[in-house]
């Protein structure tokens, strides 16, 4: 419990753990310390833990080791993906894994000379504080720009537009863009049909028409989407789409939004389309398709915009049910918003983008960090 703290008492540590397979000493088969290696038993079978000092329950192992093996090099080896798939096989398939003593025994380990194993620890142990380096730089970045955005949408921070050097002294209103415009949704965007094309409709084989699923802009879809980056399933060859509208397929600077979703944090979750590559694509089930009816919107602006915390407040208090929250396009077309002229709207878009282009050029480099890590402890453990 956060903030609460548990004591065992004298007399269970002096009488320890009857089944002890690790250890002579009883106290010791209660009480681990940050040296020692733990790992799960059944239910989650396989996780290690280090670095913990206090009693453990009897669903882990503790795992004691001699001085002819360095702690991290078996640690290494009992997270590799080989060791834990063969922990796996032996824990069995039964709804609840349960890896007993004897068929942990059953693992074998490659063991170097000590030297050795202090190498390949020490290399393996850099490799994973480049991969904390890293996921700590990207938590700085995600937090950088939710302070921005902050900043942004509220006021606090403005861009200034471009002024071209020249002689004459410039006034302080040519200097500053216009005060926001409040508006609301509708007053920029008009509404189109979507379709209701369940997954067993759709295929990624084939097909001349793509398809915006909810579900997908839920886990996977970039807010700015672009067809060409994006994992997006066609509807099936047989499925009649004669009677769909022209204006019912999507547009580059079209916003699609899902209308459902078993949480506040993804309701009402919106991409906005950037480049379509001229392929004919639909917005699908449980999908708004919005698109812009004024010239004072710009591509890349609201996909951000919406994503703003005085945004994301509107749209909660507008989702309505109580185990899967939905939106209507008559609530959503009175969301209440301050649009800046289209100059500064750029500029924001920009900015955001940028840092969203850091954010996962991070992550592009955690997940080769990771395959890297993943492939060497592979060789390494065979």
């Amino acid at each position: 419990v956060e903030g609460s703290y548990f004591y065992i008492t004298n007399e269970f540590l002096r009488k320890g753990s009857k089944k002890s397979y690790f250890i002579k000493n009883p106290t010791d088969s209660v009480i681990c310390f940050e040296d020692d290696i733990l790992m799960t038993r059944t239910g989650n079978t396989g996780q290690v833990v280090t670095g913990v000092h206090g009693a453990f329950h009897n669903n882990f192992f503790k795992i004691k080791f001699d001085e002819s093996c360095e702690k991290w090099y078996l640690y290494f080896f009992l997270t590799s993906y080989i060791t834990q798939h063969k922990i796996l096989t032996l824990a069995g398939t039964s709804t609840i894994p349960d890896l007993n003593h004897g068929d942990f025994y059953k693992l074998k380990i490659t063991m170097p000379k000590y030297p050795e194993q202090q190498k390949i620890a020490s290399f393996l142990i850099a490799v994973d504080e480049k991969i904390q380096q890293l996921t700590k730089k990207k938590a700085l970045l995600e937090q950088y720009k939710k302070g921005v955005m902050q900043q942004l949408f509220s006021g606090q921070l403005r861009f200034k537009p471009d002024v071209i050097a020249r002689n004459e002294a410039i006034s302080q209103n040519e200097a500053e863009f216009p005060d926001w415009e409040e508006k609301i949704f509708s007053d920029l965007f008009s509404f189109h049909s979507t379709n209701s094309l369940s997954r067993d409709k759709l295929n990624y084989a084939a097909g001349s028409v793509y398809n915006i699923h909810y579900g997908d802009i839920h886990t996977k879809f970039k807010t700015a989407f672009k067809l060409n980056e994006a994992y997006i399933p066609f509807v099936n060859n047989d499925v009649d789409l004669s009677k769909i509208k022209t204006d019912s397929y999507c547009k580059s600077g079209d916003l699609v939004m899902a209308d459902a979703s078993e949480d506040y944090a993804d309701i009402g979750k919106t991409i906005e389309l950037f480049d379509l590559k001229d392929e004919n694509v639909l917005a699908g089930l449980h999908t708004f398709l919005a698109r812009p009816i004024t010239s004072k919107t710009t591509i890349g602006f609201f996909s951000v915009l919406l994503k703003s915390w005085s945004m994301r407040k509107q749209i909660m208090v507008i989702a309505q049910g109580t185990k899967v929250l939905s939106l209507s396009t008559t609530r959503v077309g009175k969301l209440k918003l301050k649009l800046p002229v289209i100059e500064e709207q750029q500029k924001i878009a920009t900015y955001l983008s940028s840092i969203d282009t850091k954010i996962e050029s991070v992550n592009n480099q955690i997940t080769q960090t990771q395959s890297f890590k993943k492939g060497l402890l592979q060789q390494l453990f065979v």
